[in-house]
């Protein structure tokens, strides 16, 4: 029988085979006593389990071992590959990324200048406001955990901003997932913002108590602004313009001047958690630099008196508009200037579109009678005639293609050169500026460099936003008409500024000064800085200038002149009637005429010019020493009391109308 030896190499126990019985030996059973020569006792070896089948092999543990140490060492070398690249290779745009998500950066609008008049009374000014602005990132699935975060934040904040719902879901949930930045509404007052603010710290409290309740408003926010305000209403509307809604002047003075006005924002920048600003993360901020306030030339009283008078007469007259200018006639400055209809600046929604802007500067008309005064000052300046000089005026005049006739139906008048400024005559101005060259066209050209210089044709030098420049075209382009319609005031184009302008450089001694409509500004320092001083141009001698003005009071004061509506008592007047067909701009044909009346006073010291002009009256007369005489008369008065003007108490020359032939 073979014998295995067990695990640890040694011999099993030998098993012995039962046979048949031995006797027992004498003294068996007994203890054996050691002796001399005898063998130790056998001790009884260990029992041990019966074998059941084939024993237990454990295996080697190295191979477990190397399999775990891979499996560890493959772990950590990815660790390792992506700790390298996210510190070292990907490091500037992870931390770009990270900061993009922590910081956030808010403008800070800079206060914009207030417009003064010329006394110091707040014409525009603004006030603390605030743009409603969102993070649209923060109203999705996986900032709020529910679906419809836009719409309903949208239902809150839509009667508090006045705004439409559906607008305002459009964007808290815009097409570009990434944008975290939109404006939900511009220059809300601080109560719109305080009520959004009670209401976004109300969800949040019972958020944080209400696990069902969820602070949809949480993304919302506000950035620092200002409202603009016009406190005197539509008062010098057409001066002064509008701000838009992204806080841009719009028209007037409030985009001519836009950059001195509006100054310069600033930036904040800051951390943020949960759309609210973490204080102990610090801050930069670069702060806003207020705009200067601008002071013009206006007076807000005599601008009212004057915005006053035109809408009255042309609400009476039923006409499309009306403009009227005062300007002081040594200085230059416009101390009103008043359209008719107006707006109001600070409510555009409600708005007429076709009374925005400056009419009294963007409209191009053909003035009429007014501008005689003109062609009568290139005659006594070119020594062609006096004011004396005898006129015989035909009931008609033929010249070119056309038959000539005055406004009203007359046997012929023996008229002197005043006479036919006084009477206003067409025929006679035709006769007058025909003296003026040996030819006609040499005459045209001498008439045409007289209106350049008085400033027909070009712009006025206010460099208002819009301002027209009117038509007048070169001499060698005047049509067969023109050549004699020009010289009574048809056929040629102006605004309502260019022709003031003229007799307030009649009034000043035959100097025009560039007109001007800003006095200077104050900067955020306080220090005023004075507008730059307006162009002087020489365009008559003081002795044609002072001719002029005394022809022009026959106009008002002799019976047989057109403008005895614009008289005042105890005041020397000059002034001139104009009535003119007039350009429908919608048409282009003539519809309609333009009324109109210029002048200034007191005629022998003048300091104050008033120009009216009414654009198609439908109701009662259209004639210009009718409807435009009476506001030349309300306005001048109020502006001589304004400014303390006393009546000089000289008598008038009273200049010959007609002679006996």
């Amino acid at each position: 029988m073979t014998e295995v030896a067990d695990d640890y190499g040694r011999q099993p126990p030998r098993r012995r085979v039962p046979g048949p019985a031995r006797p027992a030996r004498p003294g068996a059973g007994r203890p054996q006593r050691p002796g001399p020569g005898a063998r130790p006792a056998r001790r009884p070896a260990p029992a041990r389990p019966a074998a059941s089948g084939r024993p237990l092999r454990l295996g080697s543990p190295r191979p477990r071992l190397r399999m775990v140490g891979l499996a560890l060492t493959l772990v950590m070398s990815a660790f390792v590959v992506r700790l390298l690249q996210v510190q070292a290779v990907d490091a500037s745009t992870y931390a770009a990324k990270a900061e993009q998500n922590r910081y956030v950066v808010h403008t800070l609008a800079a206060e914009r200048g207030g417009i003064t008049d010329r006394t110091g009374v707040a014409l525009a000014t603004s006030v603390d406001a605030y743009d409603i602005t969102a993070d649209p990132t923060m109203f999705t699935r996986k900032q709020l955990k529910i679906d419809d975060g836009p719409e309903q934040a949208a239902a809150l904040l839509a009667p508090i901003l006045g705004q439409d719902q559906a607008d305002l879901v459009a964007k808290l949930r815009p097409k570009d997932g990434n944008l975290r930045y939109v404006r939900l509404a511009l220059s809300r007052t601080p109560q719109v913002w305080t009520q959004i603010k009670d209401l976004k710290l109300a969800l949040a409290t019972k958020s944080e108590t209400d696990k069902s309740t969820v602070n949809v408003l949480a993304g919302v926010f506000a950035d620092p602004s200002s409202k603009r305000v016009y406190p005197n209403g539509d008062l010098a509307a057409g001066i002064l313009g509008w701000v838009n809604a992204e806080g841009v002047g719009g028209g007037g003075i409030e985009q001519q001047l836009n950059k001195t006005l509006a100054g310069k924002d600033g930036k904040i920048r800051y951390a943020q958690s949960g759309g609210r600003q973490v204080p102990t993360a610090g801050s930069t901020e670069t702060p806003a630099v207020p705009g200067s306030d601008v002071e013009l030339t206006i007076d807000r009283d005599i601008q009212w008196a004057a915005q006053n008078a035109i809408a009255e007469q042309v609400k009476k007259s039923k006409a499309d508009r009306g403009y009227v200018i005062v300007q002081d006639t040594r200085t230059g400055e416009i101390l009103a200037m008043a359209n008719s209809p107006g707006f109001d600046p600070g409510d555009l929604a409600h708005a007429d579109p076709t009374a925005l802007g400056n009419a009294a500067l963007q409209d191009a008309y053909e003035p009429g009678s007014t501008a005689k005064v003109m062609s009568m000052a290139a005659v006594l300046e070119e020594n062609a005639a006096t004011p004396l000089t005898h006129v015989v005026v035909p009931n008609r005049l033929h010249r070119g293609d056309r038959l000539f006739q005055d406004d009203v139906d007359h046997a012929t008048w023996y008229l002197t050169l005043n006479g036919v400024l006084a009477k206003s005559s067409n025929i006679g101005t035709i006769l007058a500026t025909g003296q003026l060259g040996k030819t006609q066209s040499e005459a045209n050209r001498v008439l045409y460099s007289y209106l350049r210089k008085f400033g027909i044709g070009s712009y006025t030098g206010l460099d208002f936003p819009g301002e027209t420049r009117g038509i007048l075209a070169a001499p060698d382009k005047w049509s067969t008409s023109q050549q004699y319609t020009i010289p009574f005031g048809q056929g040629v184009s102006i605004n309502a500024m260019q022709a003031a302008s003229v007799y307030s450089t009649i009034a000043n001694g035959g100097v025009r000064v560039e007109p001007t409509l800003v006095r200077g500004t104050k900067g955020p320092d306080g220090r005023f800085t004075p507008a730059p001083t307006p162009k002087k141009t020489r365009v008559v001698s003081a002795k044609t200038a002072k001719t002029l003005a005394q022809m022009l009071e026959s106009v008002v004061d002799d019976e047989e002149g057109t403008g005895a509506k614009a008289r005042i008592p105890g005041y020397r007047v000059a002034g001139k009637t104009g009535t003119a067909n007039r350009v429908d701009p919608a048409t282009g044909k003539y519809h309609g005429y333009t009324s109109s009346f210029a002048g200034f006073a007191p005629a022998d010291q003048p300091r104050v010019t008033v120009y009216c002009a009414i654009q198609n009256a439908t109701s009662g007369s259209y004639f210009g020493g009718q409807i435009c005489g009476p506001v030349y008369k309300q306005v001048m008065e109020f502006a001589l009391k304004t400014l303390q003007v006393p009546p000089t108490g000289a008598k008038p020359a009273n200049l010959p109308v007609a002679y006996q032939p």
